[in-house]
């Protein structure tokens, strides 16, 4: 049996290592296209390609994998099965139909809910406790296939995004393993999703991530657990663009983005819709990550409204 596998970045890795580890036939690895990164802005191949390579697995990069050329290069790969981890790109049903087996998806959140790009800061941001991993036969439609097999996930109070994702690639890849066998041998089972229970949320974009201090603490701190380390809450602070990667919640009082300290013996604490948010980690434009208490030695914003 042949297997095209498709995906970009590291959650998608654990996947790719299950298929190389369990003796499959990977006839090709498809990836989005190298990009520029770092301060540097070197091109930068994606780190499912470095795998692929370091197992002379062939690598196809198309900067839209429906165009005639990725769909010939597809169709020359003779696939019996396409799975995809966070590829990027949307299949069209001209790919869909290539491999006798269909196109399955490892997707990071338990279906229907959150269906969409980015489910695991969704789901953090929405105040969830729980979320998972979702094995599930692709459609036409956005995360809207057939469900094959999941398994929960907890997320702690103190979780982050950054962890989050590397708990659920990790669970996604041994969910996968599992699942391959009765897939293959067409024993797989097949699940319609209730569509009535379905969520969708949108692509991240830094829009979401200015703090809006008229929110109640707790939702402040979800959005600053959800966009660490991808982006990171922001909010104009004295003047400057203030990411903020750490925070708790206080009780107390004080008009929605008002300092209420802001000083090196006491740290940071602003007023929110409900609540006090103290901020313990924050990163100013050009520097390191560091404690209010490191931020403000030998300086204070002192009275003032965040913006």
């Amino acid at each position: 049996m042949r297997i095209v596998f498709m995906g970009t970045p590291e959650f998608a890795v654990p996947s790719l290592k299950a298929l190389i580890e369990g003796g499959y036939d990977i006839a090709a690895v498809v990836t989005q296209p190298d990009r520029k990164a770092g301060r540097g802005h070197k091109l930068t191949p994606p780190p499912v390609k470095v795998l692929a390579e370091a197992h002379g697995i062939p690598v196809l990069q198309f900067q839209r994998i429906k165009s005639p050329e990725g769909v010939a290069a597809l169709k020359s790969a003779k696939p019996d099965l396409i799975v995809t981890a966070a590829f990027g790109q949307i299949l069209s049903k001209e790919i869909l139909d290539i491999p006798p087996l269909g196109c399955i998806n490892v997707h990071a959140s338990l279906l229907p809910k959150y269906r969409g790009a980015a489910p695991i800061q969704w789901a953090i941001i929405q105040g969830e406790t729980v979320t998972g991993v979702t094995i599930m036969y692709m459609d036409e439609g956005l995360d809207t296939g057939d469900i094959i097999s999941m398994r929960e996930v907890p997320i702690g109070d103190d979780t982050t995004g950054g962890e989050l994702y590397e708990t659920l690639a990790s669970v996604g890849a041994e969910l996968l393993a599992d699942a391959l066998p009765s897939i293959l041998n067409g024993t797989a089972s097949r699940k319609p999703q209730d569509n009535e229970q379905a969520s969708y949320y949108p692509p991240l974009s830094k829009e979401l991530g200015r703090i809006d201090w008229t929110k109640p603490a707790r939702e402040i701190r979800n959005l600053v657990r959800a966009l660490d380390p991808v982006m990171g809450a922001y909010a104009y602070i004295g003047g400057e663009v203030i990411k903020i990667w750490r925070a708790s919640v206080e009780p107390g009082v004080a008009e929605p983005g008002r300092i209420v300290q802001s000083d090196s013996k006491c740290g940071l604490v602003i007023g929110t819709g409900d609540g006090l948010l103290r901020v313990e980690e924050m990163q100013a434009p050009c520097c390191r990550r560091m404690t209010p208490r490191e931020y403000f030695c030998g300086k204070t914003l002192g009275a003032g409204v965040c913006q």
